[in-house]
């Protein structure tokens, strides 16, 4: 029963992974989301019931950060994360298994996601408040430093406006074109050539701002002041390239 169990998550696996995707989600998370999406797959369950187990999860694991600044507790609450990552790459592999991926689902995952993030930023803020750490400018800050909860209020406000930005650059209105449903569960090609080598830096950042994949490293190495700084630098220059490109766009006369 059991190798039937892991057999069936096999071709789950194959079946719906994606062509572009993390190297942690790869080999690591989509494999674990695949047994449980064999699971959910002989239930009711619905790939948006478990979009909301991954976003009550993420909350769980956002409070441990805060309620528990110790060493320890920083793992456990980072595990906790990743637990709720496991239910966030199930919805859409369920969803791609049932044959019942919708634009509807996707914004909902887009909205928790973002959801997420905003979590996570006012949690690591609040624990470096408790814990102290280094700061953005690289000095040690005490415990109770105002600094980390500037730093959490930053990155609110540039996760939200990043927010903002994204949800209005996809807008059929100004792409032309609708997207389609397929593009939602499926991450785009790597950029080659020259874009390639200019967007180094940034694909970099984003590489390790990937929380799933890296935040345990961070806190292992008990540096979720790096994490948190890397967040807000990597969100920011997203926001600001983004205007870049609609001063350019909507900034020419004429």
């Amino acid at each position: 029963m059991s190798g039937g169990l892991f057999g069936e998550a096999r071709g789950i696996y194959l079946a719906t992974r994606k062509k572009h995707d993390q190297l942690f989600n790869h080999w690591v998370m989509r494999p674990l989301a695949s047994v449980a999406v064999a699971l959910a797959a002989k239930t009711r369950a619905t790939p948006n019931q478990l979009t909301l187990v991954s976003l009550v999860v993420f909350a769980v694991g956002s409070v441990v950060l805060v309620a528990c600044p110790s060493f320890f507790g920083g793992l456990v609450g980072v595990l906790v994360l990743e637990l709720s990552y496991l239910f966030d790459c199930a919805d859409g592999m369920l969803a791609r298994h049932k044959k019942i991926a919708s634009q509807v689902g996707h914004l909902f995952d887009f909205f928790t996601d973002e959801t997420k993030a905003t979590m996570l930023a006012v949690a690591l803020g609040i624990r470096l408040w408790r814990t102290g750490g280094f700061g953005i400018d690289g000095g040690a800050w005490e415990a109770h430093h105002a600094g980390f909860l500037f730093g959490g209020i930053a990155c609110v406000a540039v996760l939200g406006s990043a927010t903002s930005l994204t949800n209005f650059i996809r807008r059929p209105e100004l792409t032309g074109k609708e997207t389609p449903v397929e593009a939602h569960y499926e991450a785009t090609a790597a950029p080659t050539g020259l874009k390639k080598l200019l967007s180094l830096p940034k694909t970099f950042l984003q590489f390790l701002n990937h929380y799933p994949s890296h935040i345990y490293a961070f806190a292992a190495f008990g540096r979720l002041d790096l994490f948190l700084w890397i967040y807000l630098v990597n969100n920011a220059l997203y926001l600001g390239s983004g205007w870049l490109g609609l001063f350019l766009r909507f900034g020419r006369g004429g």
